[in-house]
């Protein structure tokens, strides 16, 4: 059981290689609404199989090269990356970001709370004929959650090992339904689909990057015990081949299904839909293995959630932190088990403000990596005005200034289900391209902005 914090890995406890990453960022995407995002792409979308190819290969390349650029400051740094931020933000600055970040965490646990409840539901359903009532909802959803809380108390080891199992038995099973599909489906229909506009394309792209863009300040918190020799280039590529080896097949398996039965892009119940398409002898194991890949998917979540807590100053074990995301990704899945009209619709939503969101901080944390940030580790650990982090009152003025104007700039564009910017409508926001303009606009006017303390703290970067 995993008992370090916030403080920095010590050289001495550093080991292993960066392909140790491949499975961890395999198994954060083992989830089976990459099926139903690969349908909308050809029921709402109106894409063709080769252009969903084109925003299944684009949209992991893209979102995952960005985590695996920030896990570099991970292995560089020793530290989760919500203590990294500390000598971007500043020890008090760092405190809005951070926040923001950790209630977005809440989101991301309830999406993926919910979903594997589903999941549990679907199974009893399919072995037992046990229909969903709002008792059973509240006790399997109870249930995945204290499983993902038990599992990211055990730490780093432990998610490491189980997203190595997880990702072997998920591709597997994975493999059998393709197989399935290959003899089933009608391929002339599928083949024969129309191309969709280019901008769609585009929209896609935007919609299915916004998950993994979310991961980045979670990429130092799995990279922090690697050797500082480990190549920056293959933590990158690491990160990029475990995401892209499971979203990859699971978007095209998603839209194949979808020219068959349609229905799974617009199902309140993503999971059962997907259980009753295939063969019980298919379907019961391939959900189960499901349900056992999104537990994991949120005691990962959890896992950086509570590292995040505490860098807000809450004195307390990192158990203790991640206890109470648990608590409210429970109250919060069950409103929208049992309130929310369309599952589809509120994740969609739910994805493209993430994105904005986590993009902020992504696009000055980022420039702050290429403009050749070093991290004092004694400082990081120090919320004392002595700190070598504190710069102006505790506050890093430009980084900040970057962020929030990174932020105001990604909503204008952002239009979802329950907010439309005032930009909503033109072409970039149309494309759900909110979460681009934030990296660009918060990176660019952070590279503008002079940097506190780069004179004591920075030196090139080395890749």
């Amino acid at each position: 059981m995993e008992t370090r914090g916030l403080e920095p890995v010590p050289d001495g406890e550093r080991t292993g290689r960066a392909r140790s990453l491949f499975p961890t960022w395999a198994a954060a995407n083992t989830t089976v609404l990459l099926l139903t995002l690969g349908a909308g792409l050809v029921v709402f979308d109106a894409l063709n199989l080769w252009q969903v190819l084109i925003v299944a290969t684009a949209a992991p390349v893209l979102s995952y090269g960005m985590v695996g650029l920030v896990s570099v400051a991970g292995k560089s740094g020793g530290a989760p990356g919500m203590a990294l931020s500390r000598a971007v933000f500043g020890q008090r600055g760092n405190l809005a970001p951070g926040a923001l970040i950790w209630v977005a965490r809440w989101g991301w646990e309830t999406v993926n709370a919910v979903t594997g409840a589903y999941a549990v539901l679907a199974v009893l359903d399919l072995l037992f004929g046990v229909r969903s009532t709002t008792a059973l909802i509240m006790v399997t959803l109870t249930a995945f959650v204290a499983a993902g809380f038990l599992l990211s108390g055990l730490g780093a080891r432990a998610l490491r090992v189980c997203s190595t199992w997880s990702a072997c038995l998920f591709g597997g099973f994975s493999v059998l339904v393709l197989v399935h599909l290959a003899g089933t489906t009608p391929w002339r229909a599928v083949l024969d689909q129309p191309a969709g506009p280019a901008p769609v394309v585009v929209a896609g792209i935007g919609t299915l990057a916004a998950g993994g863009i979310s991961w980045a300040p979670a990429g130092p918190d799995f990279a922090r015990y690697l050797p500082r020799t480990v190549s920056g280039r293959a933590v990158v590529a690491a990160t990029v081949g475990g995401a892209a080896v499971v979203s990859l097949p699971m978007v095209m398996m998603g839209a194949v299904m979808a020219v068959g039965t349609p229905g799974l892009a617009a199902t309140r119940d993503p999971v059962s839909f997907i259980g009753a398409s295939l063969p019980d002898w298919l379907s019961v194991p391939y959900l189960f293995v499901a349900v056992l890949g999104m537990v994991l998917i949120n005691a990962m979540s959890m896992y950086s959630a509570g590292f995040t807590a505490q860098t807000l100053g809450f004195r307390v074990p990192r158990a203790w932190a991640v206890g109470a995301n648990a608590a409210i990704s429970l109250f919060l899945g069950a409103l929208l088990m049992l309130v929310a009209s369309s599952f589809i619709d509120s994740f969609v939503s739910f994805l493209n403000l993430l994105a904005v969101t986590f993009s902020a901080w992504l696009g000055v944390f980022g420039m702050d990596r290429l403009r050749g940030r070093a991290y004092d580790p004694a400082a990081l650990m120090d919320t004392t005005p002595s700190s070598a982090y504190w710069y102006t009152g505790g506050f890093a003025w430009p980084a900040l200034a970057a962020w929030a104007t990174g932020l105001a700039a990604g909503l204008l564009f952002t239009g979802v289900e329950w907010f439309s910017g005032p930009l909503a409508a033109t072409w970039a926001g149309r494309n759900g391209l909110g979460w681009a303009i934030t990296v660009l606009v918060s990176g660019v006017l952070y590279a503008a902005l002079p940097r506190p303390g780069a004179g004591r703290h920075g030196r090139p970067l080395h890749f």
